[in-house]
């Protein structure tokens, strides 16, 4: 039935969105011997810089870094995009053939509108990927129904309240080698291309003190901020930091 089944399926409307929200506790988890894959949205056509091929190839750079297992794109529009049954369709057939127990999505709320468009077209599909009545077929065969035990957005540029917060201490400058296999869109002091908020090396300090707030707040060096919907349950509350 096409599927490939997976720990963990890391969703982002745009090609590096993953990197960005939870590049670090990706591979953290990838190290501990969970597996993962990344379902981009969009090809981030619209994007000041690159280009959609080139996006793609920098895509399979960063999958190929972290040691993500798979990686594809749904090619929705970028910037034009609806939450309708085409879109939901399309994000429940990848739900359900990766099947995860942990699923990542964009921040519920951000400056970029597709960020918390997508955040609410995911959770849409998610909960509906595990309704029976909804058939989806791939390669001629119908798809069982599935759902992610639990979904947790990460935080994008606005400074929102995490809900989780994953001690990232050992992975963050892993997390920044990731994003930099987005050349196109990072700080490169050889790049000729149109400056932009996220292009300076001003924005990796950024990234670095986010997740310097986070991990003060658990007793760590660095940490990545999730929200989540629903209630967060423990067997052991001698777990918490």
């Amino acid at each position: 039935m096409g599927e490939k089944k997976v720990d963990i399926l890391a969703i982002g409307v745009h090609p590096d969105d993953v990197e960005l929200g939870c590049g670090a506790t990706l591979i953290k988890h990838i190290d501990m011997g969970y597996s993962a894959a990344i379902v981009d949205l969009t090809r981030g056509e619209l994007g000041t810089r690159g280009n959609p091929e080139l996006r793609l190839q920098e895509s399979e750079a960063a999958r190929a870094y972290a040691g993500v297992k798979y990686r594809e794109n749904l090619e929705l529009r970028d910037g034009f995009f609806e939450n309708n049954e085409d879109a939901k369709l399309k994000i429940i057939r990848a739900i359900r053939k990766y099947r995860p127990e942990i699923l990542f999505a964009n921040a519920v709320r951000d400056r970029h509108p597709d960020h918390g468009n997508a955040a609410k077209l995911v959770y849409e599909a998610s909960f509906l990927a595990g309704l029976s009545k909804i058939e989806t077929i791939v390669d001629g065969q119908a798809q069982q129904k599935w759902r992610p035990k639990k979904l947790l957005n990460y935080i994008q540029d606005f400074n929102l309240e995490p809900d989780v917060v994953v001690d990232i201490s050992d992975y963050m400058e892993r997390k920044i080698e990731m994003v930099l296999c987005f050349e196109s869109q990072f700080y490169s002091p050889d790049s000729s291309e149109e400056e932009t908020p996220i292009s300076s090396s001003d924005f990796l300090e950024f990234l670095r003190a986010r997740a310097r707030s986070h991990g003060r707040h658990i007793g760590a060096s660095f940490g990545e901020g999730f929200t989540c919907e629903s209630y967060i349950g423990i067997d052991n509350i001698f777990s918490l930091k």
